[in-house]
């Protein structure tokens, strides 16, 4: 059953937010400063719709249902985007890391939670598939043509396995064989996503929306630095200058050439790729203020950066950074932007779950309220059978699925995110 988009009314947004209960379980709910500090804002919890839960484990069985004998999942053909049926399409490794990030972020580990065996099973079918790769070939996957790679870009397997491998070595004690499988997997990851990144910092093999693909890439490219995988900093630092061009502070122009003409896909990649500079200079401006070495008054600003400390140069690129945050998180929140395409696909689903990570990393205020208003819109459009499926472009149900239940549980890696937006 193929559900439209829904108008989050007032009255909607209301009733879900009044039946909302607070995560007080220590567990994800910690949140520091750039300092370790815990602040008066996050330290007491999250707020999680009730209906959310209800709406995870809907979302879990089905998926759990969908995994092939060989323990991946797949998104189907772009040409056959009409196929639904999750046996009827072969699996892939961008749709099998999608829905393993799942597993991971509803708390399933390889020996713990009521998916293991899959989450198991799905990293054996990434690691083998990675590990077949040729060396000289930049896709780790043979498969062409998959709605992902239509939409996203040729090399979105890549990026996208590099996220779950990055999150997978956390739930991996240190003494087991596969930390080092998984390791190793990883940096070939990470080389074929660095060799595929463009003169202009995007990812080479663009899609319909290439700019998700990029976005991803850099993400990917953040996560594994952040596990202390050799990347190579001038690709990491072109990488985030792309999202954030796309995204013009002064002006709110947007650059949608590689986002469809969809502004919604553009300022989700720019919100994400400045969350963790904004982070950094909120986190100064406070302290300076609270020493007093600014006025109260004060706001971001070039000059006030370098008051603080901060060279020219570096007092530009950290104020672009801050100003592309706060204006692309506002723009991408918009009810006309946030309708994207005008109905559901994979790509608006993604978007949103960019948005959402991004407010963590900056340890926004504002991120219990994007959660309720996005948490309705997706639990209102759930299917019966506990699917979630698009409406164009990528319309698989898996990749969907996947995409929905890691935005409807990001607050389970809450502290995750915290130690991302970290120096």
């Amino acid at each position: 059953m193929l559900l439209s988009s829904p108008k989050t009314s007032t009255s909607e947004l209301g009733a879900l937010t009044s039946n909302i209960t607070v995560c007080m379980t220590p567990k994800g709910c910690v949140f520091k400063t750039l300092f370790g500090e815990e602040t008066d804002t996050f330290s007491s919890g999250f707020i999680v719709p009730e209906e959310a839960n209800g709406s995870i484990d809907k979302g879990l069985t089905w998926i759990s249902q969908a995994q092939h004998p060989n323990g991946g999942w797949g998104a189907g053909s772009h040409r056959r985007q009409d196929v639904l049926d999750p046996h009827a399409v072969p699996a892939d490794p961008a749709t099998t890391s999608m829905v393993a990030m799942a597993l991971l972020r509803t708390r399933n580990t390889l020996s713990e939670g009521e998916f293991s065996h899959h989450l198991n099973k799905a990293l054996n079918f990434i690691l083998t598939t990675v590990e077949s790769t040729p060396v000289s070939q930049i896709k780790i996957t043979d498969l062409s043509g998959t709605q992902i790679q239509t939409k996203l870009g040729d090399n979105i397997d890549a990026a996208l396995t590099a996220q779950f491998l990055a999150n997978m070595l956390d739930k991996i004690e240190e003494d087991n064989p596969l930390k080092e499988r998984v390791e190793k997997a990883l940096k070939t990851c990470v080389n074929k996503i660095q060799r595929a990144q463009d003169l202009d910092g995007s990812i080479k093999g663009s899609g319909w929306a290439g700019v998700l693909q990029s976005s991803l890439a850099t993400t990917a490219l953040e996560a594994a630095d952040h596990q202390g995988i050799e990347v190579d900093e001038d690709v990491l630092e072109k990488a985030r200058e792309y999202q954030k061009g796309n995204y013009n502070a002064e002006t709110g122009d947007v650059k949608t050439d590689k986002g469809a003409g969809i502004v919604l896909y553009s300022v989700s990649g720019s919100v994400r790729s400045s969350a963790k500079a904004a982070r950094k200079v909120k986190a100064e401006m406070k302290k300076a203020k609270e020493t007093g070495a600014l006025a109260p008054e004060e706001e971001v600003s070039v000059e006030n950066l370098m008051e603080i400390g901060y060279t020219r140069d570096e007092a530009v690129k950290y104020n672009t950074s801050y100003q592309v945050y706060e204006s692309s998180k506002n723009k991408a929140q918009e009810d006309g932007v946030m309708s994207g395409f005008g109905n559901n696909g994979g790509e608006e689903f993604l978007s949103y779950l960019q948005t959402g990570e991004s407010l963590i990393i900056n340890q926004d205020e504002e991120w219990e309220k994007w959660y309720a208003n996005t948490a309705n819109r997706l639990i209102s459009i759930q299917n019966n059978d506990g699917s979630w499926n698009g409406h164009h472009c990528i319309t698989s149900p898996v990749f969907c699925t996947a995409t929905t239940l890691l935005t409807l549980s990001i607050h389970n890696d809450i502290e995750r995110f915290v130690k991302l937006g970290e120096d």
